[in-house]
């Protein structure tokens, strides 16, 4: 079957300040647009102060675009940033009803819908696409507006025949309404399932790292690389995006879980963001993130910042974070990541598929979870082996004094495992 021909615009605000500039911006929408199995045959830009309200680009170069498109036999045409809705329908409307008109938005959750393996991944994205569906729901009825509204028939459009599609609308609506309200019930029980796993998995006093990163960065053959998990991973954008824990065994001999998380883009619609939230709850409890960079891109910087500003938006940029330079096997030499990226957090250059520093990144997460357990000083009387052995196994012990009646112990934990020793706590530093 052969596949759809997509044509690209992409705009440029002439005071705006993007991270990539518009043609990259746009060669990444084309690798989103191979993605979703899409044959791009051109593309065209703009540069202006504002968007147009109503077409988004001037009319001049909607023009324009209609005249290549239909040159280049395009089958769709997509935008590098989210239409709104009065946009998409005149832009449907001047471009005829023989060419699609997509947004990098739509676009996305395409590819998301292609990806989801799950059935909560199916959810997410079943959700997010209505919900971005739902305000544009009025250009997709308007065929039978003019079917039966109006002069349908060749009547004037009297009681019982006015508005048909109005009616349709409203009723498409109500039942849009009523399946978002279904989907975001099922999603609220995956969330307490999840949290409910979550505090299980926490009873067995492990600390989480979760891995963060770009889109394409390697995150997935990372968590490969370091743990045998198999994970799916390919050169394509969004790979995965069902999150994969795994079990850990650290250089001191100490376990901990590694969890792979969906990638970041710039540009993520805040649909993506709100629907896979049960799934970035992930990030949200980790004792630390691992954020991979893929040292080889050209726009390294940009993606980082993207990252970083998504992390922002899930309020998880206080937490400790380790980067991991990816790809150092295809650096040039004399290459340093560290001081080109100008990374200020902790930083380990690696390669996935070599092998090359994954043990020395694991030394310095383990030396971080370290660092970042809190102070305890308690008295455990004997008979509580089971949390002197907690302290000793999930802990750092600092010192510790015999007595008569039990143990005097300076450490550290982690902080979710503190509320076990309060009731021995000899003075609270937390």
């Amino acid at each position: 079957m052969p596949r759809e021909r997509a044509f690209l615009v992409g705009a440029e605000l002439k005071l705006g300040n993007p991270l990539l500039p518009v043609e990259d911006s746009l060669e990444e929408l084309a690798r989103l647009a191979h993605t979703a199995g899409l044959e791009v045959v051109g593309q065209a830009t703009q540069r202006f102060d504002q968007p147009n309200n109503a077409t988004y680009i001037g009319s001049g170069k909607v023009e324009e675009v209609k005249t290549l498109a239909s040159e280049l036999k395009a089958d769709v045409i997509i935008f590098d940033d989210e239409l709104n809705p009065r946009q998409q329908r005149e832009l449907e409307r001047i471009f005829g009803e023989d060419l699609k008109v997509l947004d990098r938005t739509a676009l996305i959750l395409d590819i998301f819908a292609l990806h989801a393996d799950t059935s909560e991944g199916k959810l997410q994205v079943e959700l997010a696409q209505l919900e971005y569906r739902l305000p544009r729901l009025t250009r997709m009825w308007t065929h039978l507006a003019r079917q039966a509204g109006g002069r349908a028939g060749g009547m004037g459009g009297g009681v019982g025949l006015r508005g048909p599609g109005e009616t349709q609308l409203e009723v498409d609506r109500r039942e849009i309404g009523r399946r978002i309200s279904y989907l975001k019930e099922r999603l609220d029980a995956v969330r307490a399932h999840r949290q409910r796993h979550r505090a299980k998995r926490q009873q067995t006093e492990l600390q989480v790292v979760a891995i963060v990163g770009y889109t394409n960065a390697g995150k997935s053959t990372l968590l490969n690389c370091i743990s045998d998990a198999n994970v799916m991973s390919a050169d394509m954008l969004f790979a995965t995006l069902d999150p994969t824990t795994r079990r850990v065994v650290m250089p001191g001999g100490r376990e901990v879980l590694f969890t792979d998380t969906v990638g970041f883009i710039q540009k993520l619609p805040t649909q993506i963001v709100a629907a896979f939230r049960a799934t970035l709850e992930e990030i949200i409890e980790a004792d630390l993130l691992l954020h991979v960079v893929d040292t080889t891109h050209p726009h390294a910087a940009a993606q980082i910042e993207a990252v970083e500003d998504t992390l922002a938006e899930l309020e998880v940029d206080h937490l400790p974070q380790i980067v991991a330079l990816n790809k150092a096997d295809l650096l040039p030499a004399g290459y340093d990541p560290v001081e080109e990226l100008a990374i200020e957090d902790p930083a380990v250059l690696v390669s996935a598929v070599t092998g090359q520093g994954i043990e020395a990144l694991m030394v310095a997460i383990e030396a971080a979870m370290i660092q970042y357990l809190r102070p305890l000083h308690v008295f455990i009387p004997y008979k509580r082996g089971d949390l002197l052995s907690l302290i000793h196994e999930r802990g750092q012990v600092d010192a510790e004094e015999h007595t008569a009646e039990g143990i005097r112990i300076y450490g550290r934990l982690p902080h979710r495992l503190l509320p076990w020793f309060d009731k021995y706590l000899v003075s609270p530093e937390r």
